[in-house]
């Protein structure tokens, strides 16, 4: 079933950080380097590139990423014009430390001392921005928390040295164009539970550990996972944890959300849902399915005329 997510306080949230960008000059994206690309929305690329604003692409959580994955993205980002990518952790102040000067070298028009830069962070829910706004500051002005779109209001505050930052609140886009997205989104806890199965997510989220981190699943819950698929993982667990409903049957719901904690919270180990080439391949399979279905439907108009 594909994932959507849009809550209506998001749609008062664009038009503001569209009215915002006018009056800054550097965005500072927060993805999760987990999955750089699905955590990315759209429609702040669109926003800053009609604005023409640089951006500080922060790939965030990645003390939670596989590092060989990161790098990859590294490279794909930097290579991109006007972005500037930097693995960070959020709650590593040295690594935050780090971010207004790099933003300074993005903006070197306002290196002159007569106005300050300003910055404003974006991104979508969950990935870090009130955790990374509290630590730029060094207080608590933004609220953190494990549900995704904790943060509903923007606010501008002075950072001292010149600079002002503005928070914005996590903006999802109204249709997310690959299911994969949707899930890879939901299993990183950027979507609310309200719009999403836990065991479909899980099961999606198994496919992908089996097929690239077989042996962080074996470790952890000491099972043999040859021949399994994503489904047959999350009962695997399900048995190895002891989730029993009355009756003694399985409690698949449960099953799933210990594989997900698992993964968000990094017990499992250092994990990546995507690369530059899992995502390559993923668009350029849909663009044939799309091609396919197309063709079929063209067809079938022809013969029925």
């Amino acid at each position: 079933m594909p994932i959507q997510w849009f809550p209506g306080h998001m749609n008062s949230a664009r038009r503001n950080a569209a009215e915002s960008m006018a009056a800054i000059d550097v965005v500072i994206e927060v993805t999760d380097a987990r999955l750089p690309e699905a955590s990315s929305n759209p429609m702040i690329a669109e926003l800053r590139k009609f604005r023409n604003r640089p951006c500080l692409k922060l790939l965030n959580k990645s003390d939670l990423a596989d590092p060989a994955a990161t790098r990859a993205w590294m490279d794909f980002y930097n290579a991109q014009p006007d972005v500037k990518a930097v693995q960070i952790s959020a709650k590593n102040p040295a690594e935050v430390a780090r971010i207004p000067a790099l933003c300074r070298s993005l903006a070197p028009h306002r290196d002159d001392g007569t106005k300050p830069l300003r910055m404003m962070i974006m991104g979508i829910p969950n990935v870090g921005k009130s955790t990374l706004m509290n630590a730029l500051l060094k207080r608590k002005v933004a609220k953190v928390g494990d549900e995704p779109a904790v943060t509903k209001h923007q606010q501008t505050l002075d950072l001292g040295a010149g600079m002002t930052l503005t928070d914005t609140p996590g903006l999802m886009w109204p249709k997310i164009d690959y299911d994969a997205d949707g899930y890879m989104l939901a299993a990183s806890h950027a979507i609310g539970r309200n719009a999403v199965i836990d065991e479909e997510v899980a099961a999606f989220l198994g496919d992908i550990l089996l097929a690239r981190y077989p042996n962080l699943l074996a470790a952890r819950y000491k099972i043999k996972v040859e021949g399994m698929d994503g489904p047959a993982l999350v009962e695997a667990v399900g048995r190895r944890r002891g989730c029993l409903v009355k009756g003694g049957g399985l409690d698949l719901e449960k099953a799933a959300q210990i594989l997900l904690v698992d993964y968000r919270s990094g017990a499992l180990g250092r994990i990546s849902l995507e690369t530059p080439e899992t995502r390559a391949a993923m668009v350029q399979w849909h663009a044939a399915e799309k091609l396919a279905r197309d063709a079929a439907a063209q067809d079938e108009g022809e013969s029925g005329a």
